[in-house]
């Protein structure tokens, strides 16, 4: 993938007049970092949400402050979102050093069909959807991919021990995690497992009444 930059400016504009801002297009923006003054700023909203697809929170984008500080390396770490219309309302970026390790989570792919869901009608379940690694920013994976042929049975199943990386990235998930399985399809019962016959023997055993109460209703 291409370089990710998002050019920003600065933000005066705080509390609830942000709104405001939003109404104009714009999104208010805070960047941290350990070794910078955290500055409130804002983004053409359109741009910032393609570059919050496009970035997820594993892939670094470089931050340009109109007017201020340039190439700041950075990673999103949280996005705020309407709770009705989904817009985007506030973004968190925090800025890293290239040659300094940081921790990541990279989405979990599992691509393909799996012969057991192909041919024995299993359904594929993926518990774990990220890996949470260590590198250097400029070496995060971008993807994990696995492979889902590789699930030929119900028994057979993907754990974070089986994912091949490069020795400059460390792994912080146990290796016995879970990623991927197919489970069996669930068995319908058939009316013959209703137990028919249990249910004429214990229709033998119930008491009729109603002949009875007749007889002696007559002999009354």
């Amino acid at each position: 993938m291409d370089n990710l930059n998002l050019s920003v400016s600065k933000r005066e504009v705080i509390g609830k007049k942000v709104s405001e801002l939003r109404r104009n297009g714009l999104t208010p923006v805070h960047m941290y970092g350990p070794e910078i003054e955290s500055g409130s700023l804002q983004c053409n909203s359109a741009i910032l949400s393609k570059v919050i697809t496009d970035a997820g929170t594993n892939i670094p984008v470089t931050v340009n402050v109109e007017n201020g500080e340039q190439d700041n390396l950075c990673f999103i770490r949280e996005v705020q979102y309407h709770p009705v219309t989904n817009k985007i309302l506030h973004v968190d970026f925090m800025k890293v050093q290239e040659g300094k390790v940081v921790q990541a989570q990279v989405p979990i792919a599992v691509e393909g069909t799996s012969p057991a869901v192909r041919t024995m009608g299993g359904t594929l379940l993926q518990p774990l959807q990220a890996l949470t690694v260590e590198a250097l920013p400029l070496e995060i994976p971008e993807l994990i991919v696995l492979q889902a042929e590789l699930l030929i049975d119900f028994e057979t199943n993907l754990y974070v021990s089986d994912i091949e990386l490069d020795n400059n990235i460390t792994v912080i998930n146990e290796g016995s995690e879970m990623v991927a399985s197919v489970v069996a399809p669930r068995v319908e019962r058939s009316e013959t497992d209703t137990g028919e016959g249990e249910v004429a023997e214990s229709e033998d055993n119930v008491e009729v009444i109603g002949d009875n109460d007749t007889s002696e209703n007559a002999e009354g």
